[in-house]
């Protein structure tokens, strides 16, 4: 019997109306799209309950002020709007992004604090920027010598933005040498961030991620909290790129993936080529998280 929701594919909030994902439409001269200038956020459903909402929502919020973004709908409208989205596509397991665009120019002025800011959201199908088969054997990292992470002084990576051009010639450059996935070094040679993902490395059982040049990524936070309470120490400080070399195991984190092994970089085995325990012990106390009544919110179908 063929689904007769039209949302089952994923459902947008456009201007107002909700509409099934592959009728939303953004109007073209909306400068988001045609300069970039707009923040995003992404949370994620996993067994029908949003996964640490709330900080999503401040984080969003953050990022909004910081771009002198203001929206006619408020944070509990939002929240209504994100449920509804889910609620209507029926998907238990979810990506949902919430958007801030500067909007588009009236016809008496281009200044950006004239413009009428807009908000778009939708839900569809769990994204993973490693799927859960390829997570079992670890991923390939490449560590980008072409390319360098856009400054801070020039983008600030706190803001979630869609400047990308960076990190999309990072992922051709790992593409190139035989990788999967590819991590950034900054101006002073340090790691960053690859695209829409964080980095851990793990060495005599201490955990290290960098502290600059990189989105304080919500599942990032969620390792940091989880290793607390396990009693793992760690560090948020600047790491060398020559140090990735020397380190015990290595994973990525996102909330499109979760806390992802990494097994292989540079075409070097990290530790003895397999997920390591500190990487499994986390991952799997990541995905328990999600049943924790402290950091999830329920959908109401």
């Amino acid at each position: 019997m063929a689904d007769d929701n039209p949302f089952s594919g994923g459902c947008a909030w456009i201007q107002g109306e909700f509409v099934p994902i592959g009728d939303a439409k953004i109007p073209l001269l909306d400068v988001g799209f045609g300069r970039s200038d707009v923040t995003y956020d992404v949370v994620a459903v996993w067994n029908g309950k949003f996964f640490r909402l709330d900080e999503h929502l401040d984080r969003f919020e953050r990022s909004m002020k910081h771009l002198h973004l203001n929206l006619d709908v408020n944070r509990q409208q939002i929240t209504q709007i994100l449920h509804e989205c889910v609620r209507r596509s029926g998907l238990r397991e979810s990506y949902v992004d919430m958007i801030a665009t500067r909007g588009w120019p009236g016809r008496e002025s281009r200044n950006p604090w004239t413009f009428r800011n807009q908000f778009y959201a939708y839900a569809i199908p769990y994204v993973w920027i490693v799927e859960p088969d390829k997570q079992e054997a670890g991923s390939h990292l490449i560590i980008a010598r072409d390319t360098v992470r856009i400054p801070e002084a020039s983008v600030d990576p706190t803001v979630k933005n869609f400047h990308w051009g960076d990190l999309t010639r990072g992922a051709f450059e790992a593409r190139e040498r035989g990788g999967g996935v590819v991590v950034l070094p900054d101006l002073d040679g340090n790691l960053t961030e690859g695209p829409g993902f964080n980095i851990f490395l793990v060495a005599d059982g201490q955990l290290y991620t960098p502290d600059a040049g990189v989105l304080e990524g919500i599942t990032r936070r969620t390792v940091l909290d989880l290793a607390a309470e396990l009693g793992l120490p760690t560090h948020v400080a600047p790491i060398p790129v020559g140090d990735a070399g020397r380190a015990d195991e290595a994973f990525m984190t996102s909330t499109a993936g979760g806390v992802m092994p990494v097994t292989m970089i540079d075409g070097q085995p990290v530790g003895d080529g397999n997920p390591g325990p500190i990487t499994t012990q986390l991952r799997q106390a990541y995905w328990d998280a999600h049943d924790d009544p402290r950091w999830t919110t329920p959908v109401s179908y």
